[in-house]
């Protein structure tokens, strides 16, 4: 019997769904709008959203043109004023009844996930449900972070596509607690449908929260330099954040710019190599598609072989394919490794940062392939990838000094504990780090080597949730640093004796985080 798609997944319903509960986020024609001045409005130009499953037009990004979105922005800058005015307890009771709507409607926020940004059934619901528990830790805990603080007034968030809820959702959360008007653009690749419901749930409830769509060329001076923007919280590429960076230096406002790093996991006289391929598998959760992967591994020469064992054996066993399929009605969705990588602009890059490698010396271990059954008959899997290893690449070699951001690792093998250290400092700083060793005394000293915010010892380190500090080293993070009382420190401003935690150009304050 051919695969079919689940019926509980199925766009078409879901998209149902979403105007049973959502109306008001559509035009008359069925059009999505942009939430500005309180209220859903302004089409704009539609540019067509296809779905990385498997290439289907899920809808229209309604995008907007630099003045549009200059009045949006100037009407939070308005009800800014008004809002950090509000008692605490009715902004508690405001995001409280958000988060109770939220909680009603996370299955379908979860679904519209996979077919949005090609997550798996299980990684949807991991992305709403991090928003929805992080957000609450806020509100049970804001009287003790947030003191005396004031709200800084309008806080501006451009943010990738990979984490919509988790890291994008949750922030504008947080800010509108802090006595903050939320505006947030849409990431262009993916999450603006079920962004789209989340942010009229937040409206209807009272919160400040604006959402709008268009391209960064066209937004970018409005939503970073425009004086009425007092914050900016940037989650994306170092490219884009370089340029942020510098828009920002004659412009005094506080910012939170999140970058990309090469991620890489030391291993040296090391044994545990069971706990090494458990590792290996779960880091490869969605594709690596996250600011947290580990995509380069730095191993001692004489323990190649077992690495390579491990390897092969731990990644053979993974299952990457539609997310959505089921081999029969009552069947269970299938629980893969992973789906499609963002879209196929990505997968394409993919295979030219592989060849490249290829050409210039690297020698490929490990060329996972697709499996037919995990697909329908003819579907399109341009946005498929499985995953691929490289070991000796030279330094040439693009993917060097690079993150690939999807299923591609790369293994550097070195003699020295002085080359492995310099090894894994090759990205002038990561947000994340691991070193491995049978010596736990030699992997912590090791571990204040390495130019990484958060360096786990045998273990993978992740951005953390709640009370967890989170930040960057080097180029990897620029501003204030976040996570639990930090992140509400970060958007309100104190007394001229408390300085913001972060990673400046001028200097570095920075708590102990290994």
């Amino acid at each position: 019997m051919p695969k079919i798609v689940s019926p509980q997944v199925e766009f078409a319903e879901l998209i149902r769904q979403v105007k049973q509960v959502t109306p008001e986020i559509f035009d008359q024609d069925g059009k999505y709008l942009n939430l500005m001045e309180g209220r859903w409005q302004e089409p704009g130009k539609p540019q067509d959203f296809v779905s990385p499953i498997d290439g289907s037009v899920l809808g229209a990004l309604p995008m907007l043109d630099r003045a549009t979105a200059l009045r949006a922005v100037q009407a939070a800058h308005r009800e800014a004023a008004d809002w950090g005015r509000v008692d605490l307890d009715e902004r508690k009771h405001r995001v409280q009844d958000t988060l109770d709507q939220l909680r009603q409607h996370a299955e379908l926020i979860g679904k519209l996930l996979m077919w949005e940004i090609g997550k798996t059934y299980k990684l949807g619901f991991t992305d709403i449900d991090r928003c929805i528990d992080g957000a609450q830790w806020y509100v049970d805990h804001i009287e003790s972070m947030l003191g005396r603080r004031e709200p800084l007034g309008v806080v501006s968030n451009i943010a990738s596509w990979n984490y919509p809820f988790s890291v994008l959702m949750h922030a504008v959360l947080v800010q509108v607690l802090c006595g903050n008007a939320a505006v947030a653009k849409t990431p262009t690749d993916g999450g603006f449908i079920s962004l789209s419901l989340a942010f009229a749930i937040a409206r209807r409830a009272g919160l400040p929260v604006t959402l709008v769509s268009g391209s960064g060329g066209e937004l970018s001076d409005v939503l970073v330099k425009d004086q009425a923007i007092d914050c900016l919280s940037f989650v994306g590429g170092r490219y884009n954040g370089r340029n942020i960076a510098d828009a920002l230096a004659s412009v005094h406002k506080r910012y939170m710019l999140e970058m990309e790093g090469v991620n890489t996991y030391g291993i040296w006289n090391f044994s545990d190599w069971n706990a090494l391929g458990d590792q290996l598998k779960k880091g490869y959760d969605y594709g690596k598609q996250r600011c947290t992967a580990y995509v380069r591994f730095v191993v001692e020469r004489r323990l190649f072989p077992q690495f390579l064992e491990t390897y092969q054996n731990s990644i053979r066993s993974l299952k990457v394919g539609n997310p959505t399929l089921l081999d029969n009605p009552g069947d269970k969705l299938p629980d893969l490794a992973f789906g499609p990588v963002i879209n196929r602009r990505q997968a394409e890059d993919l295979d030219r940062l592989y060849a490249d490698a290829l050409k210039t010396g690297a020698t490929p271990f490990y060329e996972g392939r697709l499996d037919d059954s995990l697909f329908l008959p003819d579907q399109d899997r341009s946005a498929y990838r499985a995953p691929r290893g490289l070991v000796n690449l030279p330094r040439q070699s693009e993917l060097y000094f690079k993150e690939p951001f999807g299923p591609i690792d790369s293994v550097v093998l070195v003699d020295r504990v002085e080359e492995l250290v310099g090894e894994m400092n090759i990205s002038n700083g990561a947000l994340v780090a691991a070193v491995a060793s049978d010596d736990q005394k030699w992997a912590q000293r090791t571990a204040k080597e390495v130019r990484a915010f958060k360096v786990g010892i045998n273990k993978l380190r992740s951005r953390g949730d709640r009370e967890e500090v989170f930040g960057g080293l080097g180029e990897s993070w620029k501003g204030a640093f976040v996570g639990g009382k930090l992140l509400v420190e970060a958007v309100t401003q104190g007394a001229p004796t408390e300085p913001v935690l972060g990673n400046y150009e001028d200097a570095i304050l920075l708590p102990e985080t290994t």
